[in-house]
């Protein structure tokens, strides 16, 4: 290394007049601390122009890194691979250079650096993958990730592996995440191999055995390095996970048809409550009936439909030897999806085992549902929708489940699951006190009880108080733009008329809770609209008025009104 390079990766353009000299000092410096350590060597050696290092494998990490990876490359079999590989990433401890304060070095260096490992790495998950130790690398994932968000080959690993071992739900959640994060800070949407893999669990294809390839393909890297590809994996798998699905998109048709088969669904972590309609549900869906049984769960964003229907699906999925089928009839910009869609990501008729239950989540309309109905005795159709789909039952008839919000001890009880017993029953005043601000709105409280969970030492009375500062806006996670209140109300007024909206910010301004026509003006129009927000699932129709607005929803609406009438002043000022 030149003197001139070690000059600028010192103190890069800003060199001090004694530059040379203390650099000379840091040289002697450095061979002390060598000979303390044992190597006796001369190590740095003063050569014309600058210094060079004489080192192997036992005095470098860097060098013995990049050793074990050549030796990884020339392993016989998979596991002396995989030996060797995570024998050279357990070399890397902490950031690189964490406690040198050079920007040169941390430019032009660094970077590179970080690249051979996280190649590393990446090939390491894959052979992990490949020998089927899917459930071994979820931590090594699930970390990776999350430092790299940038790095898609991370997140494509950790979908993979939770969908091989069962845990399709979270990987659908996964690649969603993904997808938000990329669409929100790059424009961007995923890969094409990202996008493959979301629509393979979609359609519930099998990835194939999780076995090593004799002929495993490497890929050359930079530096002489492989990463290993697994193989291509084509049949199809028994049964659709609960999915979001994605833009039209051109796909091949399977090679065989679709054989549904029981999946376990899972229980909804920590769910409470609901047990009247939960009881009547179960009742409804496993009644035997010889024609379809449709039954719809309305009720206003965020008040816990999606919920119910999950775990109204994992009660009764014994019901329906012909599979479980959950499919989300909303895409995240609001966008319906289309029957034609959805009907991509089921059984063909007549290939079904028996009766089959599908589950249709965030249905906007009857003609999404009517075309995509399960035929055969026995079979069901959940569905949910913040509208009560009366043209759905003017013409197939069923039942429909009104969810309200939460009563006090149902509210305690679901913040009782998620925090514990023992923090509740510590602060139980404070616990009502919470639940009251929340609205009893399962969705707000899951999102308090996330703060505190991740706050050990705040006192439930002092969330209480933070979260009443600001409501709804502090109701939410930033970690998740999903979890928000704020982002599931103002999704379902985004759904409405431009008039329709207005007429909701208005109510934000009407003493009470309990409405009629004169909160709008007592016009025909005014009638009208109070008829679309309760449809909208915005409003609560039935005595001891004709309307009703929850309280949270009656904040969200008046600070609207604020927001857009603040937005109109300053508009008019310039």
């Amino acid at each position: 290394m030149s003197t001139g390079y070690l000059l600028r990766a010192l103190w890069d353009e800003d060199q001090p007049a004694t530059a040379r000299a203390a650099l000379q000092s840091c040289v002697l410096r450095l061979r002390r601390i060598f000979v303390k350590y044992g190597v006796t060597r001369n190590v740095i050696e003063a050569v014309p122009g600058g210094y060079r290092m004489n080192t192997d494998a036992e005095t470098l990490d860097l060098v013995r890194f990049r050793a074990l990876v050549r030796a990884a490359d020339a392993a016989d079999d998979a596991e002396g691979e995989l030996y060797r590989l995570k024998e050279a990433l357990t070399l890397w401890q902490g950031p690189l250079l964490a406690n040198v304060p050079s920007p040169m070095l941390h430019r032009d260096e660094v970077p590179g650096l970080t690249e051979e490992r996280l190649r590393t790495l990446e090939r390491a998950c894959d052979i992990e993958l490949a020998l089927g130790r899917c459930r071994q690398v979820l931590v090594d994932l699930w970390e990776a990730a999350r430092r790299h968000p940038g790095r898609e080959r991370f997140s494509e690993q950790l979908i993979e592996a939770l969908y091989r071992t069962g845990r399709q739900s979270e990987a659908l959640s996964e690649y969603r995440s993904v997808k938000g994060r990329l669409k929100e800070e790059l424009g961007v949407d995923p890969g094409p191999s990202l996008q493959r893999l979301e629509l393979s669990i979609l359609r519930g294809d099998d990835l194939g055995p999780p076995a090593l390839d004799p002929a495993l393909d490497r890929t050359p890297l930079p530096g002489g390095r492989t990463a290993v590809a697994l193989a291509p994996r084509t049949e199809p798998l028994a049964i659709a996970a609960p999915a979001q699905i994605p833009a039209p998109a051109p796909a091949p048709a399977p090679s065989a048809p679709l054989t549904p088969a029981v999946r376990p669904v899972p229980p909804v972590p920590s769910f409470t409550g609901r047990t009247a309609e939960r009881a009547a549900i179960t009742a409804r869906l496993t009644a035997g009936s010889p024609d379809t049984t449709v039954v719809v769960l309305s009720g206003a964003p965020g008040i816990g439909k999606t919920a119910l229907a999950q775990q109204a699906a994992h009660d009764t999925q014994d019901s329906f030897p012909g599979g479980v089928f959950i499919l989300a009839m909303t895409r995240e910009d609001g966008s319906p999806v289309t029957p034609a869609e959805a009907l991509a990501h089921l059984p063909q008729p007549g290939t079904a085992d028996g009766a089959t239950l599908l589950v249709l989540d965030d249905v906007t309309s009857p003609d999404q549902v009517r075309p995509l109905l399960p035929a055969g005795p026995g079979s069901a159709a959940l569905v949910t929708s913040r509208r009560g789909l009366a043209g759905l039952m003017a013409t197939h008839g069923g039942s429909v489940h009104r969810l309200s919000t939460l009563d006090p001890a149902e509210s305690r009880q679901l913040l009782a699951a998620v925090l514990g017993p023992e923090r509740v029953a510590a602060e139980p005043a404070a616990a009502g006190e919470l639940a009251r601000i929340c609205g009893h709105f399962p969705l707000s409280l899951r999102i308090a009880a996330a703060r505190l969970l991740t706050r050990p030492g705040l006192r439930v009375e002092d969330c209480a108080a933070w979260l009443a500062e600001d409501l709804p806006a502090r109701l939410s996670l930033a970690d998740d733009p999903r979890l928000s209140v704020p982002q599931v109300f103002g999704g379902a007024l985004r759904r409405l008329e431009p008039r329709w909206r207005e007429a909701f910010h208005r109510l934000g301004d009407h003493e009470g809770l309990l409405l009629s026509s004169h909160a709008l003006g007592d016009s025909p129009e005014a009638e009208e609209a109070l008829e679309r927000l309760a449809d909208a699932g915005l409003l609560e129709e039935g005595p001891p008025g004709p309307y009703r607005i929850h309280r949270l929803l009656k904040i969200y609406a008046r600070r609207q009104a604020r927001e857009r009438h603040n937005s109109q002043a300053a508009t008019a000022r310039h």
